[in-house]
């Protein structure tokens, strides 16, 4: 009767001493390969939901978008390491990119190293002007991004969206997913805003995706804060956890959290 107890605690923790969770997702965000900061933010990220709402399966090829510090790989690359296979499209870094672009690649690949937490892992490289060949075309399931789409319009505008999209699109097989997390701005404000605040309007990025080809499949509110208005002094980094004004309305902006996200699931027909 102990050992059935125990059995039914692990069930319904999804963790415990010797009993693994049937959630691969659970797992893999429960994991001692992310540290006790990068969980302490799935409050706001809530990469559990997001990840689930995308259909993220074990035996997927999944390439993520910018993986940056590798947040999202953490978990990402947990799920797909025995049946699956990662794909990192990261910065890309010819002679003009910058120490800090360089830094965050090459800190990366000394993770997909034999041992390492990332083993078993692909770099690519993706830019939305000079690196559009993020895998071989067509072997995708999934393709992801989180909060790049602002980066991608500020720098290059409607040309780097459209290449964006159409890289995403040219990745896939038909009948994969590409899921979307970005910085909302309210449909009321001014276009101009996207240019400088860091959010984008989702009717922009659905005609974006749908221009490339793209279906929307689904939206979630999982990330949605109504608490954020989108209307900050220095854009979205005026919230947590960049929190670009510094002691300012330090507690105001705690108080509202991270950005108010959109998250949207495409498929490609």
């Amino acid at each position: 009767m102990k050992k059935l107890a125990q059995l039914v605690l692990a069930a319904t923790l999804g963790m415990s001493a010797g009993y693994a969770s049937a959630d691969a997702i659970s797992d893999a965000a429960m994991s001692d390969v992310r540290t006790a900061k990068a969980k302490a933010r799935d409050e706001y990220r809530n990469p559990q939901q997001t990840l689930r709402f995308f259909g993220l399966q074990p035996d997927m090829t999944v390439v993520e978008i910018s993986p940056g510090g590798g947040w999202y790989a953490d978990i990402i690359t947990q799920v797909v390491k025995d049946n699956g296979k990662y794909v990192a499209a990261h910065f890309f870094v010819d002679e003009s990119t910058g120490d800090y672009f360089k830094n965050a690649v090459m800190k990366f690949e000394s993770q997909m190293k034999p041992g390492m937490k990332y083993e078993g892992a692909e770099l690519t490289a993706f830019d939305p002007i000079k690196a559009l060949d993020i895998t071989e075309a067509g072997s995708a399931d999934m393709v992801l991004t989180f909060r790049n789409v602002h980066n991608w319009y500020m720098r290059h505008g409607d040309e780097g969206i459209d290449n964006a999209f159409g890289a995403f699109f040219k990745a896939l097989k038909p009948g994969g997913v590409l899921g979307v997390v970005e910085h909302e701005l309210p449909e009321s404000a001014d276009d101009e805003a996207m240019k400088k605040s860091g959010y984008m309007k989702r009717s922009y990025v659905i005609a974006a995706a749908e221009k490339a080809g793209f279906k929307l499949a689904e939206s979630s509110d999982v990330n949605a804060n109504p608490m954020d208005n989108a209307n900050h002094p220095k854009g979205v980094w005026t919230l947590p956890p960049r929190l670009a004004l510094d002691d300012q309305d330090r507690e105001k902006y705690l108080a509202i959290g991270e950005s108010n996200r959109m998250t949207l699931k495409f498929v490609k027909p």
